[in-house]
């Protein structure tokens, strides 16, 4: 049984040398027309530069909160380095039309990538070559990185520190429109807030002027002023009295506008608060993130490799010329034996 199993391992070794001996020249001559054309191809491929960016997002979102609200909990501290969720955030920023856009027509991309503006689709092969050429990558330590590919080493990292630098431009922008909305809304109502106040302000001072300055204090006072004068006889002073409390009575209303008064301060406290907030987010900016390395201009080449290209295609027009001949010894031994 052993024998047998040597002798077949001898005879199929056997017909595999003999093959190879028998398409030998089949499979060097490919072999070599595609190590070559694969040399002439990746001699022709321009050569490119790889700039990148690393930097790690923020987790502040409003610059009252992290700096002037009395209830942060932490996660809006400015210095604290941001997670999953803004590593992701910053990614859609960086894939954004806004960063795209600006960055096409500030470098003429068009032009720089040999792009025909008068040929078929020129917008959708820009699209192609700038997806191509620019890519972000969350790692795992949910850094962000801008990588940058350009035949031109500088214009490679002129191009990755342009973009780690829009981040900072969209978001701020995107957050300002939100935010002078926001101003807007609470400033109305600390405008009408301060008119209620000073309607109710206005309207004790004409109680003041005639004479109702503590309506409780001053009714108190009066009213035993007046049981005096009754009890002495004093008929002018009673009258005189008696005018004067008819006046407080007309005054009543002190004391309602005196406590809603009070109320409305206590409200124009909390709402001038809230607007010195919106005016904060609505006029300042803040940073969004963390440069860990910024771009330099690459001193070698990082695409394409070309002894790879060369490898690569010789050893696939290779294997596929073996399966094609093994494909024709089959059906050659398949006829034989009919």
């Amino acid at each position: 049984m052993e024998n047998n199993t040597t002798n077949n391992d001898d005879i199929n070794s056997g017909n595999l040398i003999v093959f190879f001996y028998r398409w030998r020249k089949p499979l060097i001559m490919v072999s070599v027309v595609a190590a070559i054309c694969s040399i002439i191809v990746s001699l022709i491929i321009q050569d490119k530069y790889e700039s990148t960016v690393v930097l790690f997002p923020t987790t502040t979102s409003s610059i009252s909160k992290a700096l002037l609200s009395e209830n942060n909990t932490g996660k809006e501290d400015v210095m604290q380095l941001g997670e999953e969720e803004e590593a992701e955030q910053m990614l859609q920023v960086l894939n954004s039309d806004r960063i795209r856009n600006r960055i096409i027509e500030k470098y003429n991309l068009m032009k720089h990538y040999d792009i025909d503006e008068g040929g078929k689709h020129p917008y959708t092969k820009l699209q192609k070559e700038y997806k191509g050429n620019i890519s972000f990558t969350r790692t795992e330590f949910m850094s962000v990185e801008i990588n940058v590919l350009d035949h031109n080493a500088d214009t490679a990292a002129l191009i990755a520190n342009d973009i780690a630098n829009l981040i900072d431009t969209i978001n701020n922008e995107m957050r300002k429109e939100i935010a002078l909305q926001a101003l807007k809304i609470v400033e109305d109502k600390y405008n009408d807030q301060k008119n209620t106040i000073k309607f109710l302000d206005d309207s004790l001072g004409v109680l003041r002027r005639n004479g109702v300055i503590d309506y409780e204090s001053q009714a108190e006072r009066l009213t035993e002023q007046l049981a005096i004068a009754i009890v002495q006889g004093k008929n002018s002073a009673v009258k005189e009295l008696e005018r004067r409390l008819n006046i407080l009575g007309e005054g009543g209303s002190a004391v309602i506008l005196t406590n809603q008064l009070e109320f409305e301060t206590e409200k124009l406290t909390l709402v001038h608060a809230k607007y010195e907030e919106a005016k904060m987010d609505a006029e300042s900016s803040l940073q969004h993130k963390f440069i860990v390395n910024s771009a330099f201009a690459a001193e070698k080449k990082s695409y394409p490799i070309r002894w790879l290209i060369v490898v690569v295609s010789t050893l696939s027009a290779f294997l596929l010329t073996l399966i094609l001949l093994l494909f024709v010894e089959s059906i050659k031994s398949i006829d034989f034996k009919q």
